[in-house]
């Protein structure tokens, strides 16, 4: 297997948009193949990862994205996994160009939603879920979350002033971000009397429906070489499965495919824990990012609630997380949110995120998980 480098990156800003999900996913292509210094007919294939193209009756997004960036004839690949299904075809399209299938990809991820009411959005999210035994049964993706923090709670006596602290902490970091659906900071008191969303998960805890589009480009790195200096290298990279119905698993606490996935991509890049400057977590709700942390290997069962109230995981902390705001903060355009992980690594990699920038940023790892654990992908980048 060839070593592989991210060469480019686009992103717009995540919130409600005025365009459709092919404009977006459109317009961020071409400014991930601007910024790596390549042209639209060095790509040789395109990776979509979208989950609700029914929403806008459009699907087989590749073809009609490769034709407006004036390559129609390169062959394209939908990729869908739930929430975790920019993380997913970002790893397809890493296997391409390491197994010299191809040289040069093009991964993008886009979604949009903001013309669905909450029924609406809420109804086509639950169907990430066993839907034949939660969602029609009205267990929402709040509820099925809200099963794993009662159990979480209770088990290791986790406070929700714990969890609200992670909130605060991304949307401390979101603030700092122009590209973010929510840029403005919170407190602990706010997250506590927001409104009850599924007991113990407030509004506050939950990561918002957001439109959105994100873009990266990896080449071979021989083909990188050529680009310059400023080349990302994937290091190392892990996806894995699990038990997708919580009714069936033994403990709603554990998420399983993300230790394994983290597992495979850290055993893949020959590194520890310790050797993480940041992560970048999939963080749909304030319990997710607490059980993330955990099945990382950052911290130990039951410590992850404590993260951020502890200063663990703030931007100069021991390892820093979320630094772009998190699904919380920056928001979840589903199909778009692994891609837009990516996209963060690739800017605090190459000390482009501003105020918000994770000094002297080296390797950086991002995680992202699809429905309750179904599906989850590690990624792991380091600077070259």
């Amino acid at each position: 297997m060839r070593r592989v480098c991210v060469v480019g990156a686009g992103q717009g800003r995540y919130g409600v948009s005025k365009e459709t999900g092919r404009e977006m996913g459109a317009r961020v292509a071409h400014e991930a193949i601007n910024d790596s210094g390549l042209k639209p007919k060095d790509i040789q294939a395109i990776f979509v990862s979208n989950v609700l193209g029914m929403v806008e009756n459009q699907g087989h997004l590749g073809p009609l994205i490769a034709t407006s960036l004036g390559i129609p004839q390169v062959p394209s690949m939908s990729i869908e996994a739930a929430c975790a299904s920019g993380s997913v075809g970002f790893r397809e399209a890493y296997i391409n160009v390491a197994s010299g299938m191809y040289d040069v990809a093009l991964v993008v991820g886009t979604e949009k939603v903001s013309q669905l009411d909450v029924f609406r959005a809420t109804s086509y999210f639950a169907m990430g879920s066993d839907y034949t035994y939660e969602g029609r049964n009205g267990v929402t993706f709040p509820g099925l979350y809200a099963l794993i923090a009662t159990a979480y709670l209770h088990k290791y006596g986790a406070t929700q002033e714990q969890l609200a602290a992670i909130a605060v902490k991304n949307h401390r970091n979101g603030a700092k971000n122009p590209n973010a659906h929510f840029q403005k900071e919170i407190t602990i008191d706010d997250v506590l009397k927001s409104r009850m969303v599924a007991w113990p998960l407030k509004l506050y805890d939950c990561c918002p429906f957001s439109d959105g589009a994100s873009a990266v480009v990896l080449a071979s790195e021989d083909m990188a070489r050529n680009l310059g200096d400023e080349r990302i290298s994937v290091l190392g990279s892990g996806r894995a499965g699990m038990t997708a119905s919580l009714h069936d698993r033994e403990d709603l606490t554990r998420m399983n495919s993300a230790r394994v996935a983290a597992e495979q991509a850290f055993r893949m890049a020959g590194i520890g824990r310790k050797d993480i400057d940041f992560a970048e977590v999939h963080d749909c709700f304030t319990i997710a990012e607490a059980i993330a942390l955990e099945e990382l290997g950052f911290v130990e069962a039951g410590k992850g609630a404590a993260s951020a109230q502890d200063g663990l995981t703030e931007i100069g902390g021991e390892i820093p997380v979320n630094t772009s705001g998190g699904l919380k903060s920056k928001g979840h355009p589903v199909g778009a949110t692994g891609v837009g992980q990516i996209v963060e690594a690739y800017e605090q990699l190459r000390g482009r995120s501003g105020p918000r920038q994770v000094k002297d940023a080296e390797i950086g790892l991002t995680h992202n998980v699809g429905a309750t654990g179904g599906t989850a992908a590690v990624n792991i980048f380091g600077r070259r």
